[in-house]
Formats: C-alpha cells, sequence, structure tokens
C-alpha cells in the first residue's frame, strides 16, 4: 500500500466491463472546419515538417472529405503557406488574416481592404483570428486588444463583402483562467505547461472575454462568426445555447473540446439536437502529427459509455473519461458536412 502515492504515478485501470463499438471511420464523408499547416501551431519551420500529399492521403484515410486550414498569415507567409499547400488547393481550404497591430495607423482600413481582397483572389475562403487578440497584442498605448474593439469593425464588414466566414479563437477553457491550485481540474495540464495560465494579473479575465465575444458577434450581425472550441465555454453549454438562439450569424466547431462534450452526455445530445444547424466539425488537427478522429466519431455516432477521450495514459485535459451520444443520421450530416458546405458556401 503507498498512502502517499504522488497524483503524477496514479494510473487507475477501470474494471468497468461494458459493451464498446469502435468507430473506425465516419458514418458519412466530413468536412474537418479546424486545422493547422502552418505556423500557428508548427512555427515559422513548418513547410520542412510535412510531406502535403502524404497528409492530404492521411485525412482522406480518415474519411476526411475537405480541411480548412486555420492559419493567422497574411501578405509574403501567406504566399509561403499556399504554395506549401500547392496543388491540393481542392482539398485543404486555407483561411487566412491581417495585422491588428496596425489598427492605430491611418491607413488600417485600406490596409485591411486591400490585404482581404488580395487573400480572396489568392483563394482564400476564410478569416482566421487567435486568442492572442485579446491575450497578447497590444495598441500604441500599450493596451490589450479587445477582439470587440470598434477599431476592428472594417475586418468584419469586409468579410461580408467578400464572403468570408470568420473562424476566431478567442478564450481557453474556464479553468485556465483560475489559480493553478488542489481546486483547478486542469491542475495537472497546467503544472506541464505552466505558460498556458491566464490566471495572471492586468489579462482580462475568462467573463471579460465573453462579454467582448457576444458584442462582437452582436455588433455584427451580418458577419459569419465561427467561434472556436465549442464557443469558448463548452463547460456551459446552457450559456452556449442562449447565445445561439440570440445571434443567427453565430456558429461553433467542436475542436478540441471533445473531453468536454463527452463528459455531459446528456445535455450535450440535447444540444447538438437543439442546435443541430449551427455545429460544425474540427478536431484541431495538425499536419505532420497522429489525428485524433476515432473518439469523436465515437461520440458522435454511439451510445458507448465511459470511454477515453485521449491516446495518453494520463488524459491531457482532465481525467475523466467520456460517453457517446448515438445522434441520429440527419443530425450527423449536418454536423459532419452540412452546415460546413452552406458556411463555405460548396
Amino acid at each position: 500500500m503507498q498512502p502517499d502515492l504522488a497524483l503524477s504515478k496514479f494510473v487507475p485501470h477501470s474494471e468497468l466491463v461494458v459493451e464498446r463499438r469502435e468507430v473506425p471511420t465516419p458514418k458519412f464523408p466530413v468536412i474537418d472546419m479546424h486545422a493547422h499547416f502552418g505556423p500557428l501551431v508548427l512555427g515559422e519551420h513548418y513547410r520542412d515538417l510535412y510531406d502535403t500529399g502524404a497528409e492530404v492521403a492521411k485525412f482522406k484515410s480518415h474519411g476526411i472529405r475537405l480541411v480548412v486550414n486555420a492559419e493567422t498569415v497574411w501578405g509574403e507567409e501567406l504566399d509561403r503557406l499556399l504554395a506549401k499547400i500547392h496543388p491540393f488547393e481542392d482539398f485543404v481550404l486555407t483561411f487566412s488574416s491581417v495585422d491588428v497591430t496596425r489598427l492605430d495607423q491611418p491607413d488600417f482600413e485600406r490596409y485591411v481592404c486591400r490585404e482581404l481582397r488580395d487573400a480572396k483572389a489568392k483563394g482564400v475562403r476564410g478569416l482566421k483570428f487567435w486568442k492572442d487578440v485579446g491575450l497578447a497584442k497590444k495598441d500604441r498605448n500599450g493596451n490589450y486588444i479587445a477582439i470587440n474593439d470598434r477599431r476592428l469593425g472594417v475586418i468584419w464588414a469586409t468579410a461580408v463583402e467578400l464572403g468570408l466566414p470568420v473562424l476566431m479563437h478567442i478564450a481557453d477553457p474556464v479553468a485556465f483562467f483560475k489559480p493553478v491550485d488542489a481546486t483547478n481540474e486542469r491542475f495537472e495540464e497546467l503544472t506541464r505547461y505552466p505558460e498556458w495560465s491566464f490566471c495572471k494579473p492586468g489579462l482580462f479575465s475568462f467573463a471579460e472575454l465573453m462579454e467582448q465575444q457576444e458584442d462582437l458577434v452582436r455588433q455584427n450581425p451580418a458577419t459569419t462568426f465561427i467561434i472556436a472550441h465549442g464557443a469558448s465555454y463548452s463547460e456551459n453549454l446552457g450559456r452556449v445555447g442562449a447565445w445561439l438562439d440570440a445571434y443567427p450569424n453565430l456558429y461553433i466547431d467542436l475542436a478540441a473540446r471533445l473531453a468536454e462534450f463527452g463528459r455531459q452526455p446528456y445535455t450535450a445530445r440535447r444540444f447538438f439536437q437543439e442546435h443541430q444547424d449551427r455545429i460544425l466539425f474540427g478536431i484541431d488537427a495538425v499536419a505532420g502529427y497522429p489525428f485524433g478522429y476515432h473518439p469523436y466519431f465515437e461520440f458522435l455516432e454511439t451510445w458507448n459509455e465511459y470511454f477515453s477521450y485521449s491516446s495518453s495514459k494520463i488524459p491531457g485535459q482532465g481525467r475523466w473519461n467520456i460517453y457517446g451520444i448515438g445522434l441520429e443520421d440527419d443530425v450527423l450530416r449536418k454536423v459532419y458536412f452540412d452546415n460546413a458546405e452552406r458556411i463555405l458556401g460548396l
């Protein structure tokens, strides 16, 4: 007996015996709306880290029909990224961005319009903005740039003009904004990666980011917003559902939040049924790395109980297992591809 066993050494094996149906490929072809082929995740040397053709074949082997490459690039870096994707542009649809730190410059509006029109002409299918808007980037006065800053309005207006949906990662899990102590459910993850904690003086709180997020969507009703990771708040699907009810221009994706959706199966199933027209499939896949599609398919398609969302011995996003929600075929089709087709104009 080890009464003082360290948490990091505690790797319990469940003795639960229940039926489990494997789902190696999805029931219907999938459009993955959230993946990365560029510097946002892979860094500046991303072009040396994978073979595009091999990655496309790997996606297809998992039942993926199309994939969105969500990257915060513009100008010459966008050109380099598109060159890396070539000649697979019909399978890998790229989203790009603009440099929001230029918002204080007198030509910012002209810059945004020019940059986005050029991107559209090059084949870009949407825009991507990351959490560094709000949590890292500052204006000339040293203030963090809020995502609902009115000076950014030209971006959302031009996106409407060009027919470009806007995919946004605004906040990380709620626990990342709370003290990293014995009550924090992501304690192991945050002690392993302390730089992921946003519980720091001077930063916007999670509540403030959610206020900014809702204000952004409310103030720009003609812009199609896809708020990634379950609209930043997959821990509170009641709140997310209220936003979806209030704002018809708002969509969400599932990327990297399977652990959250899957641990609340009754609430999640009801949520998917009520908001089936506004949910997009995505896992946050990264080119050159193993993909984690199977548990997503299992969650969406089966009634399997108490299975792992992770391939790690200690799950990375919390010490719990998940449950399937057994969606009907008509709902699956919408989540897997119908909704994405509509947004992308396919």
